[in-house]
């Protein structure tokens, strides 16, 4: 070795040893596999039961969770989403750990694991207040889009029959387009949690196609709207509860409407006759 390489080579490993430091701060090796796995494992129904936990992704959905003062157990990101949000306290992953723990089909950048809420059984509704409700909805697409519907008309509780589709898969959480931050959503024993809540004051109306044109019924409140299954409507038990029975009226030859489509409908005429009020 000539006598010049040996000041050449220390230098050479102190850059090294100081990239490789750089590295690891992108990129934190801290982050044990352990707990990645329980991350992923959340895009199922079982642990996110067990968990108490669920997932939020995507950059707009984690802006709004941000922005909501909602608590959450963790932040992932990669260096990339990390600095085009400013974000401080993320753990930042490279891109193909955030692809492995996100649900998306593309840009898992940013993965947020946040508490499942907690909310007492439903109690009387208030003076004005109206509550939609949800007899069977399966499709996590359509749960998620009929709570952007609710918050859209400022209703603020959604009660789903037990055995229906989680409000928190995946799914949901992104069409509902953070509504879900801003709407509780109790899973009940329906037919009972109803008859309670008329018990208590509140007037049910049943979504049927046999029901009265919700155009020609004059809406009390507070009041529970209650809508079935597109391809099972409401169950026998909730139908024995005897609600007053509203429908939009068909003039086509269309057989059904989607629930998020009647919902969206039915809550249009309940926010016409209150404002007319």
């Amino acid at each position: 070795m000539r006598k010049g390489e040996r000041r050449i080579l220390p230098i050479l490993r102190t850059r090294r040893t100081l990239w490789l430091l750089a590295q690891r701060q992108i990129y934190p090796p801290l982050v044990m596999r352990s707990e990645l796995k329980l991350v992923r494992d959340l895009a199922q129904r079982k642990h996110r039961t067990e968990q108490g936990r669920y997932l939020v992704q995507g950059p707009k959905l984690v802006a709004e969770l941000l922005s909501s003062g909602l608590p959450l157990d963790a932040l992932y990101a990669t260096e990339a989403a990390a600095r085009r949000m400013h974000l401080r306290e993320a753990t930042i992953l490279p891109d193909h750990e955030l692809e492995r723990m996100g649900t998306l089909e593309s840009g898992n950048e940013l993965v947020a694991v946040v508490p499942i809420p907690r909310h007492a059984a439903p109690g009387p509704l208030q003076a004005e207040e109206l509550v939609l409700a949800f007899d069977g909805i399966s499709d996590p697409g359509n749960l998620g889009t009929v709570l952007r519907i609710a918050d859209w008309y400022g209703i603020r509780r959604v009660l789903v029959a037990e055995g229906s589709v989680d409000a928190f898969n995946p799914k949901c959480v992104q069409a509902s387009m953070g509504a879900i931050f801003r709407v509780q959503v109790q899973v009940v024993d329906l037919a009972p949690c109803l008859d309670g809540l008329r018990s208590a004051g509140a007037t049910l109306y049943l979504a049927t196609m046999e029901g009265r044109s919700v155009f020609q019924e004059e809406l009390k409140r507070p009041a529970v709207l209650v809508l079935g299954s597109e391809s099972h409507g409401l169950s026998a038990a909730v139908r024995d509860l005897q609600g007053s029975a509203i429908a939009v009226p068909r003039v086509g030859a269309a057989e059904s409407l989607n629930v998020a489509v009647a919902t969206a409908a039915l809550c249009t005429e309940f926010l016409r006759q209150a404002l007319a009020r």
